[in-house]
């Protein structure tokens, strides 16, 4: 008889469902657009032009993230290159600082549970609903500055629960963790927790201690130290970039009832369910709301929305940090949701994962044996020419994550916990199903390794410079990479500055072509790509 899964699970069962959603999907594939190239773009160009301090895609400065994260990956993809790829070491980077979050919001919240609560019950509902939250589970998986910045704040959560108590080592810990996230993405998060920490040492008077001055205050001096050191650094050795930092760092982008219609419509998926979750325990605990521990998170959450809305751009991936308040928050309404919602949450999580996962072993099955027909010829249509390799290590893997995803709906007794088990777990089910049997599906024709080589093999010797048109970031870095094709902006003024053009264009039509006096070298793109075609022009014969 298979013994039942006592609730709540132990460290030891947390940590491996921690590992089975981060480390999968990592280094199997190559640069994706668009954050995922870009991110591995500039980390490549730091490692080619040994000149870490400018943050640069394909040679031309990229400023709209701080370097923290991409200084990480260099460190990761330096000592992981003599095992895979570059590119695939240092993604490692981010399966390290998502596996870092789990671990800093589970201390968060067992060290911020009440006298009477049970601290390893909070620990591992905030860790779940941060794991089970829907938006995390491609992202994390990619070279973004944002898992940096979650990270970092979910540090700093994790030092809260002490600064009453031990107001200078928290304050030295608390303001580094805030440093460290204005060092890796948008300001706006960081801010936000700093602002609803403020406003708590007013409200709550848990917190309105002789201590408090003290706690701020370290917090401020070493927050600003570590959060200035990156900017103070690009004043002094690069002063030109300074200057284009502090334009496109501290300039809105879009309207801001655009952006916050945007956030909240995709926030309904993306943050689910760490948001409904979150909702009830403000409702259900409202007489509670001068507690620290769910006044800070709630406010920091608020404000992080209305702060992300009103700065833009309106993108799903600055929802990452967002989520950090969110499980902290969210984890005190899974422990007393009622019966019925929690019911409802869990067997909706069954039968969708369930649902979805049968889906992905249907689609392996008929991309290995072309039956059934249909099925198979959805997936051939898409990526033309390709074929499915057996792997037996894939295919055991997946194996091993189905019938753990089994064991856990069939054999686990009845608990709070078990509504938001379930869901994480499917959520591993459905990542690692994807990563072990759809991925090399999805790389053949999400890559541009074909494209940049094909276009490599084109370019004559000693040809000189490129320009480029219509060239997107994304495949600037992905071109960069695979081919060492770097092309600079195409000059109107001086159309034949460059021997070569670059165009990046509509695969039906030639519209954008430079016109006579040039000569079509390479009209190439991605297999079944019916939105980019890249054709390589020489001027003159």
């Amino acid at each position: 008889m298979i013994p039942r899964l006592t609730l709540l699970p132990n460290p030891a069962t947390l940590a491996l469902i921690a590992l089975a959603f981060a480390l999968p999907g990592l280094a199997g594939h190559d640069l994706w657009k668009t954050h995922d190239a870009i991110g591995l773009g500039i980390v490549h160009d730091m490692v080619t032009s040994g000149t870490p301090l400018v943050p640069r895609v394909a040679g031309s400065p990229w400023l709209f993230d701080p370097p923290l994260y991409h200084w990480l990956a260099v460190a990761f993809g330096s000592v992981f290159q003599y095992v895979m790829e570059f590119h695939g070491g240092a993604r490692l980077t981010s399966g390290a600082l998502v596996l870092a979050a789990f671990w800093l919001i589970y201390v968060a919240a067992r060290d911020w549970a009440r006298p009477d609560d049970d601290r390893g019950v909070h620990g591992a509902a905030a860790m779940l609903v941060l794991l089970g939250s829907i938006g995390l589970m491609v992202h994390a998986h990619e070279a973004l500055p944002e898992l940096a910045s979650l990270t970092a704040l979910c540090g700093a959560l994790a030092t809260l629960p002490h600064a009453a108590r031990r107001p200078l080592p928290a304050g030295v810990l608390f303001g580094a963790a805030l440093g460290f996230a204005a060092l890796s993405a948008v300001w706006m998060a960081p801010a936000s927790l700093l602002i609803a920490v403020i406003a708590a040492h007013v409200a709550c008077p848990e917190w309105r201690t002789r201590s408090a001055l003290v706690f701020l205050s370290v917090t401020f001096v070493v927050g600003f130290v570590i959060a200035a050191s990156w900017p103070l650094a690009l004043y002094w050795r690069a002063p030109e970039a300074f200057a284009l930092w502090r334009t496109v760092a501290w300039q809105p982008l879009g309207d801001p009832l655009v952006n916050l219609r945007f956030f909240l419509v995709t926030g309904s998926w993306f943050a689910w369910p760490a948001w409904p979750l979150a909702l009830w325990a403000a409702w259900s605990l409202r007489r509670r709301w001068s507690e620290p521990q769910l006044f800070v998170p709630g406010v920091a959450s608020l404000v992080m929305l209305l702060l992300a809305a009103y700065w833009g751009p309106a993108q799903d991936v600055n929802l990452i940090p967002l989520l950090a308040p969110l499980a902290l928050l969210a984890c005190r309404g899974a422990i007393v949701l009622r019966r019925g919602a929690a019911g409802a949450l869990d067997w909706f999580g069954v039968l969708a994962f369930g649902f979805f996962g049968a889906l992905v072993w249907l689609g392996w099955f008929a991309m290995l044996t072309g039956l059934p027909l249909r099925v198979a010829s959805n997936f051939f249509r898409t990526a033309p020419a390709f074929v499915l390799e057996f792997n037996l290590l894939h295919v055991a893997f997946a194996l091993v994550l189905a019938l753990g995803w089994l064991y856990l709906v069939f054999r686990t007794t009845r608990s709070p916990m078990r509504s938001l088990l379930r869901w994480a777990a499917g959520i591993v089910l459905l990542w690692g199903s994807f990563a072990m049997l759809w991925m090399p599906w999805a790389d053949y024709q999400k890559s541009y390794r074909s494209v940049a080589l094909q276009l490599r093999s084109k370019i004559p010797v000693g040809a000189g410079c490129i320009a480029h048109r219509g060239l997107g970031v994304s495949q600037a870095a992905a071109l960069d990479y695979h081919g060492g094709i770097r092309a600079r902006p195409f000059d109107i003024v001086r159309p034949n500055a460059c021997p070569l053009l670059l165009v990046q264009g509509n695969p039906q039509h030639e519209f954008d072509g430079p016109g006579a006096g040039w000569v079509k070298l390479a009209d190439v793109g991605r297999p079944g790509d019916r939105a980019e075609r890249y054709r390589l022009y020489r001027l003159g014969k």
